[in-house]
């Protein structure tokens, strides 16, 4: 018999539960302001994930809880209240990586499936063995594993329990994401979800008895980003994880915006409907048009990741940047007709590269919802504008979400024009600079809040 795999999409907040649904997911997974792997998104109060949780059921789809961080003494007292909070809005499924969770989830929410997260670290059959007899449905495998190694896990696991692996997106350095560089560099917690994500920095060789001089490590000229890996894409080959016996295929995004979450969902539900179209051909011919969504949305270079083996799994070593041809590629018009369809402005996206910002420099500092870093400064270079990591007298605007912290301070102090957003989305669609930035907010007193602008 045919297992049909379930496509899910990351849901960073409700509007993107819903693009998710609307443009094929089969499921979502969502989070709390507590407990999920991702702090940078909004994600959902209770109301909103009752109501996402309709939504996403009135249209024969599910809707997967994270619960995966690694709770303190007295998160764990907290954890009953919200488990059963989920329970009683209807959610499909709690993923967890805690035993201790585990334990709450099947105390507290004993008609809730369990899957055990990614962060659990499954790269074997006895390991999937002993999670499926401690009660878990699903196991979420580790990134690391080929092919064949997920074969050979579906051969000799329970056929009752269900594979999910990830199909696209953010690759992390570290074993199943279990890194501890963030919090070591940047005092903030990526197995608590607040990756500061050191292992997109540029780095340098410094010396001792040489201060203040930085030397090159070899990769470039630039510096080098030794840690810095490539983006997943396993979009060619979808039909050969399907055979591996994997029953999901997730997408990686939640701090993603929706436009993201509605190009990369498509091109998947796509790309997973011609495979299903013919499941047993031998040779898989992925429409031409899903690979031109997936480079045309914002990325880094792309790899197969470890699904054809170690040495397959590449790093980009010049450069953390994303590649945005989307932005001025006018085959791209087809997703941004149906976003408009939906309600949805993005003719600031569509506008030809030109001289609006000729001259001018900005400096985008806090957490941005409307557009990530990388998509805000394309938008910037693609009308002749310049992005700049730091606020000097040269600065011509800086551009503010929640929770900036230093680089706002110094524009204080520089009296350079400060804009929320919103504002800086109205001068794209407006095709204008505005006569003077808004009055500063307030600034975030941590020092490092400024810095958390790479969103995956």
């Amino acid at each position: 018999m045919l297992q049909i795999p379930e496509l899910l999409a990351p849901a960073g907040d409700l509007e993107r539960l819903r693009y998710a649904v609307c443009y094929g997911a089969d499921a979502v997974y969502c989070a709390l302001p507590e407990f999920g792997m991702r702090a940078a998104p909004a994600n959902f109060t209770p109301e909103q994930l009752a109501e996402g949780v309709v939504y996403a059921h009135a249209r024969g789809r599910k809707v997967y809880l994270t619960l995966n961080t690694l709770p303190t003494n007295e998160e764990a007292a907290r954890m009953p209240d919200a488990i059963r909070e989920a329970a009683a809005a209807g959610v499909d499924a709690f993923i967890v990586a805690d035993l201790g969770v585990l334990d709450a989830c099947k105390t507290w929410a004993p008609d809730v499936d369990v899957h055990m997260s990614t962060q659990t670290g499954i790269t074997s059959y006895a390991a999937a063995t002993a999670c499926w007899k401690m009660g878990a449905k699903r196991v979420v495998l580790a990134r690391e594993l080929s092919l064949t190694d997920i074969a050979v896990i579906r051969d000799k696991t329970p056929p009752e329990l269900e594979l999910e692996a990830f199909v696209h997106g953010a690759m992390c350095m570290s074993v199943s994401g279990r890194c501890l560089l963030s919090n070591y560099l940047a005092g903030r917690d990526a197995n608590r979800g607040q990756c500061a994500q050191p292992c997109r920095w540029k780095y340098y060789l410094s010396e001792e008895t040489r201060p203040g001089q930085l030397f090159e490590i070899g990769e470039g000229e630039g510096g080098s980003y030794i840690l810095n890996a490539n983006d997943l894409c396993t979009a060619p080959f979808l039909d050969l994880i399907c055979k591996a016996g994997v029953d999901s295929l997730k997408i990686e995004g939640r701090a993603k915006t929706f436009y993201y979450v509605a190009s990369v969902t498509a091109a998947y539900r796509r790309a997973l409907d011609q495979y299903l179209a013919d499941p047993f051909a031998e040779d898989f011919d992925l429409p031409e048009r899903v690979l031109d969504e997936l480079t045309r949305t914002s990325h880094r270079p792309y790899s197969p990741g470890f699904y054809f083996g170690p040495d397959k799994a590449r790093q980009n070593t010049s450069t953390a940047a994303y590649i945005r041809e989307w932005l001025q590629n006018p085959q791209s018009k087809h997703l941004m007709d149906r976003l408009r369809e939906a309600g949805v402005s993005l003719e600031a996206a569509q506008k030809p590269a030109g001289d609006q910002f000729k001259g001018l420099t900005f400096v985008l500092t806090g957490v941005l919802e409307r557009f990530t870093r990388e998509e805000a400064g394309a938008l910037i270079e693609a009308r002749g504008g310049k992005v700049s990591g730091s606020v000097s007298k040269k600065t011509s605007y800086v551009v503010a979400g929640e929770n900036a912290g230093s680089k706002l301070r110094k524009a204080n102090e520089l009296a350079i024009p400060v804009l929320t957003e919103e504002e800086f989305a109205a001068m794209l669609e407006g095709g204008g600079t505005p006569e003077s930035g808004a009055s500063a907010p307030e600034a975030a007193s941590d020092p490092g809040d400024g810095e958390q602008l790479s969103l995956l």
